[in-house]
């Protein structure tokens, strides 16, 4: 049975599929033998990343640049700051790979890579793919998140990666550069050091650019979708069940919210937790110097999936991270967090991308230093 929600069946059903085998296979542990043996590894400060691209392939939802984004970013930092490929993992969703990134295996990622972490570490987290943003309530903060789109569709909201910041240790930095609509707000408390144009509301993208946002209208279909595929599927979902949470709320988000429980249990995030309200009272605010964020975009702005052409030697990539490592290549990756978001946004415009606008949140402190720390003519630590 399909739900009267239910919207393109046919065209989408691989996706659904996907996230029943999500379901159902345990998300990838790589062995975390080197963080239990802190006191045998090198003082030396590492580098460590997290870079995930999701191109959503054979749904409504598809996108082209996403993969390709996330290897070049892994080529870079390898080549230009002294990545060791043993310090970072690559979380795509294209055909044949074995570590999709779903919501479990993109925490995991993060939360192996924030465990390990240790005083001066440098740490990336790399995402490209669709992001959402909500705001039911202007009086209720607690309402309001940005949040970016697993392939699984299960969200991962600001104060999920939140809670991770907050677990670094003094002298550790975390830099999050987001290729995705919505990105301008992931981190939550950060300073807005370049930031947005809000006359440029609204503004669509070109006509052969495609956005990188789900509406919240076509996720909760998306959604409601899915549960009845996987009921129909092997019945792991009771149809009462999915239509408690079809009618759950008054609003959309509170709908997709118990739709995601229905379907991953607790695996979701902390905004759909029933302990969320007390926990978000109960987390420390994050401070300026906590988390370096570089946003594609404003947070009421799209960012643009650019099919491949000439202006990109052939390939689909995202807008921003295309321009970014533009920028990086031509300085050789000598530049602070600011003049590398101020040199984005100049790129992006010759691009004939006007509407829109990458912004920079962290404190001032880490606006004029190093990306990633970068040093020219340094070793970095592996």
């Amino acid at each position: 049975m399909v739900s009267e929600h239910s919207v393109n069946y046919s065209v989408s059903v691989c996706i659904y599929i996907y996230i029943y085998r999500c379901l159902v296979q345990r998300p990838k542990h790589k062995t975390r033998r080197a963080t239990q043996n802190r006191s045998k590894m090198s003082t030396k400060c590492k580098k460590r990343g997290v870079l995930v691209g999701c191109n959503y392939p054979n749904t409504i939802n598809e996108l082209s640049g996403c993969v390709n984004d996330a290897k070049a970013m892994r080529e870079m930092i390898v080549s230009t700051f002294g990545f060791d490929s043993k310090n970072f993992e690559l979380l795509t969703d294209e055909p044949g790979s074995t570590y999709k990134p779903t919501r479990a295996n993109i925490m995991a990622a993060l939360k192996k890579m924030v465990v390990a972490a240790k005083e001066g570490d440098a740490l990336l987290f790399h995402f490209s793919g669709h992001g959402v943003v909500d705001l039911i309530d202007p009086h209720q903060p607690s309402k309001k998140g940005e949040a970016i789109v697993p392939c699984d569709l299960n969200l991962i909201f600001d104060v999920d990666l939140g809670q991770l910041i907050q677990q670094l240790p003094s002298g550790s930095s975390f830099t999050i550069v987001s290729d995705s609509c919505h990105s301008g707000g992931l981190i939550d408390k950060s300073k807005e050091q370049i930031g947005p144009h809000s006359t440029l509301r609204g503004i669509a993208p070109p006509v052969d650019y495609k956005a990188r946002g789900i509406s919240l209208g076509t996720l909760f279909d998306c959604l409601v979708t899915a549960a009845n595929v996987i009921i129909d599927a092997q019945g792991l979902l009771a149809p009462r069940a999915v239509d408690n949470a079809i009618n759950t709320g008054t609003d959309t988000m509170t709908g997709i919210g118990s739709l995601l429980t229905t379907i991953f249990g607790n695996n979701v995030s902390l905004k759909f937790l029933p302990h969320y309200e007390r926990d978000i009272l109960n987390l420390r605010s994050l401070t300026e110097d906590e988390g370096i964020l570089l946003s594609g975009c404003q947070a009421n702005e799209f960012s643009i999936d650019m099919p491949a052409s000439d202006k990109t030697g052939g390939k689909a990539f995202g807008a921003f991270t295309y321009t970014v490592l533009k920028v990086i290549k031509d300085s050789n990756g000598a530049l602070t967090n600011k003049q590398l978001m101020v040199k984005a946004r100049n790129e992006i415009i010759k691009l004939g991308i006007g509407q829109q606008h990458p912004c920079l949140y962290c404190s001032d402190e880490n606006a004029d230093a190093a990306f990633l720390g970068h040093q020219p003519n340094t070793t970095t630590g592996a």
